[in-house]
């Protein structure tokens, strides 16, 4: 997997790797529905990487959908320099060119890690970064019966908490059936509740079943003034014709690109005209490395990216972007369960309540990406792990 025309210098060289799957707890949630009372779990990727002479990057991230992919690049990172994080990129994505490459990024973000912590500057740093605070929005967890979020009054309830502990923007995942009514009376309720107070946005989650139904609620969102209409119906987020013709039929602007992995389907699906807004992911789209490449073709566009979930890598990334709006708080519920899990030793968190009253989550400072992880728990907690060495 190289095609280097020079050998790293001996003390870069990428000498471990180890890959691990673990799980943690989460209380209030089940199947992605805020439910009090319930317990569930979520499954992360952890990864170590160490050099020769001694540096070390870590990054815990993306989920056991990816894990497949992972182990394959955990395999080949050996005898890499650690710091030679584009060609890195390159040599991957072709090797792993008949997937998605989703296992990639948590391995570019622990290089990036790597890096910070061996120059002792952030990765914001790094990158050029200039903002130190986040304007945040509220992203919910999907409604269900019986849950803290059951009926539109629930989320208009609940949009107003998130307005008092300090957001300005607030995004609604619907029901996971599909009622396009109902979502239609959600959107035009917010609207009337806080909509003179936040942005809002809409993210149905690909559940509305047809491009009629998305029509139906794109138009609610329109008489709601609503911010963006996100991944509406089945498609899956990929049918660059059907959003073309939805963007012409609402003024909501749209933003798909959630499911579109890497720098060239994005490319794809803006020269197509599908979207308004720009989607990308560390853990999703091949690390910071992929996202900034994103950020940029953006700008080249003059259109706004917006980072897809929370994280410590996704602060550090939209430090350095300054056509992007609102950091991810995902996914929060009036029963405060949490999506991101509680494995840190130094305070970062992303959890609903982590908001300052200015709206705004601060950007890590510290070198590398700026966390500490608690090993030992997540050791407890390890499924698999994987564990690879440099053998010359």
């Amino acid at each position: 997997m190289s095609n280097r025309r020079e050998p790293p210098k001996t003390g870069t060289v990428i000498e471990r790797v180890e890959l691990r799957i673990f799980s943690f707890p989460m209380e209030n949630v089940q199947a992605g529905v805020d439910l009090p009372g319930a317990k569930s779990s979520r499954t992360r990727l952890a990864v170590r990487i160490d050099t020769k002479d001694g540096s070390r990057g870590e990054y815990i991230g993306g989920n056991d959908t990816m894990f497949g992919q992972a182990r394959l690049v955990a395999k080949a990172l050996p005898g890499y320099g650690a710091l030679e994080r584009e060609h890195f990129y390159e040599e991957v994505k072709r090797d792993l060119r008949k997937t998605d490459r989703m296992g990639v990024g948590v391995f570019d973000n622990a290089l990036w890690d790597l890096a910070g912590k061996r120059f002792g500057a952030s990765v914001s740093e790094i990158l050029g970064g200039s903002r130190g605070r986040l304007p945040a929005y509220a992203s919910t967890w999907h409604g269900g019966e019986g849950g803290g979020l059951d009926r539109p009054e629930d989320y208009s309830n609940f949009a107003e908490e998130c307005y008092e502990l300090g957001y300005r923007a607030f995004k609604v995942h619907g029901w996971k059936e599909s009622n396009p009514r109902l979502e239609a009376e959600n959107v035009r309720m917010l609207g009337k509740r806080v909509g003179d107070r936040m942005a809002l946005m809409l993210d149905p989650g690909c559940h509305l079943r047809t491009f009629a139904d998305a029509l139906e609620v794109g138009r609610a969102c329109d008489e709601a003034n609503f911010y963006w209409y996100e991944d509406p119906y089945s498609d899956g987020g990929l049918s660059t014709h059907s959003h073309q013709k939805l963007r012409e039929m609402i003024k909501t602007p749209v933003l798909i690109g959630e499911h579109a992995r890497g720098l060239e389907l994005v490319a794809n699906l803006l020269i197509s005209g599908a979207t308004d807004f720009v989607r990308a992911d560390p853990d999703f789209d091949m690390g910071i490395t992929g996202t900034m490449k994103i950020a940029h073709l953006a700008e080249a566009l003059g259109l706004d990216i917006e980072l897809h979930a929370p994280g410590p890598a996704q602060r550090a990334c939209m430090s350095a972007i300054r056509n992007s709006n609102f950091y991810e708080t995902s996914m929060v519920g009036p029963s405060r369960g949490c999506f991101t899990g509680d494995f840190y030793t130094c305070g970062y968190s992303d959890a609903l309540d982590a908001i300052g009253k200015d709206g705004c989550v601060a950007v890590p400072e510290k070198p590398g990406l700026g966390v500490e992880y608690d090993w030992k728990y997540i050791e407890k907690q390890t499924l698999e792990v994987y564990e690879h060495r440099f053998e010359a």
